[in-house]
């Protein structure tokens, strides 16, 4: 048989598919997220997240130390604080949970990149990502909020802000309080299309941070929607935004894969804590084979078009790449 072009050449030993590689990782692209309890001494496990832990102020260089040792250079902080009210004030106190943690980590390991979660919902009484009017989260009145929030995360220490809670305008009014303040150079990470996700179940419970009542259809997006991703993209993008991200991740790579295309920003993309506590749910019952699922569900996501990987298997996923599992 005459065949001029066999695709399965390039296919033929490990080392010719390694060499034609389109998709490429490394560990510099992996962000792994770290929960600090103000209440706690230690660390202890998260019952909804097997395999990771809620740590405490004393024990936060160790979850870095740990980060450090399998390659993992980066983090995004999500705080649990002692004392909640309904306008969250302890997410903007200069001697909140996530403000200590900053300090104690840069203290300690001055390179290791602080990433903090911008939001209201793990603050407030009631759970929503706001300032509330009755029962709905007032926009404007949350922007001063999380400007503040921003601001002194980043006076503690933190090299970059990632607003998680999708108001209108966040990304500006965040932007200008950080450069008002001698901030210019702190990046921000906008979480810009974040979905009103079933896939946030256990992570809300690890955070403390579901709503009591009501849901947050009203102002997370609706994942029936596509266009209104690339609205949302844009919106950011005009307003400051250095990074863009998608969230969730796995159900929603044809979003990564429009916005990845449409706009000149590193895209990001936050594989949940739905995704992950599925996966292992699926390993623990003896169904997949957890490593390779693992690897091949964070291929995909880059291959989608992310160029920047928040996961709770970092430290897993940076050890794959060492040993030429993957990447």
């Amino acid at each position: 048989m005459e065949l001029i072009y066999r695709p399965r050449r390039l296919r033929s030993s490990d080392t010719l598919r390694r060499m034609c590689r389109e998709t490429r990782l490394s560990a510099d692209s992996l962000i792994y997220p770290l929960f600090v309890d103000e209440t706690l001494s230690g660390k202890r496990p998260i019952e909804s997240l097997p395999g990771q832990y809620h740590y405490g102020l004393d024990t936060i260089e160790e979850a870095v130390a740990e980060c450090l040792q399998a390659g993992v250079r980066r983090c995004i902080l999500f705080g649990i604080p002692s004392h909640k009210d309904a306008l969250g004030s302890s997410a903007w106190d200069p001697n909140g949970v996530i403000q200590q943690a900053i300090r104690k980590i840069k203290a300690a390991y001055p390179d290791f990149y602080v990433v903090t979660d911008v939001c209201l919902c793990e603050y407030t009484d009631h759970g929503h990502c706001g300032a509330l009017c009755g029962d709905t989260v007032e926009n404007d009145t949350t922007l001063p909020l999380l400007a503040k929030t921003a601001v002194s995360h980043a006076q503690a220490g933190a090299d970059m802000v990632a607003p998680s809670d999708m108001m209108d305008g966040r990304v500006a009014a965040i932007r200008k309080a950080l450069d008002e303040n001698g901030l210019s150079n702190v990046p921000i990470m906008a979480y810009s299309a974040k979905y009103a996700s079933a896939f946030y179940g256990p992570f809300r419970s690890a955070a403390g941070s579901a709503p009591s009542f009501g849901d947050r259809k009203g102002y997370q997006m609706d994942p029936h929607n596509r266009r209104e991703a690339l609205k949302e993209c844009e919106l950011d993008v005009k307003e400051g935004a250095d990074i863009i991200m998608v969230k969730p991740a796995l159900s929603y790579l044809d979003i990564i894969r429009e916005c990845a295309d449409a706009f000149n920003v590193p895209m990001a993309a936050y594989s949940v804590s739905g995704e992950y506590a599925m996966i292992k749910a699926a390993a623990q019952a003896g169904l997949v084979d957890e490593h390779r699922i693992m690897c091949e569900s964070a291929l995909s996501i880059f291959r989608a078009g992310a160029q920047i990987l928040i996961t709770y298997y970092a430290k897993e996923l940076a050890d794959a790449i060492q040993k030429g599992e993957i990447g």
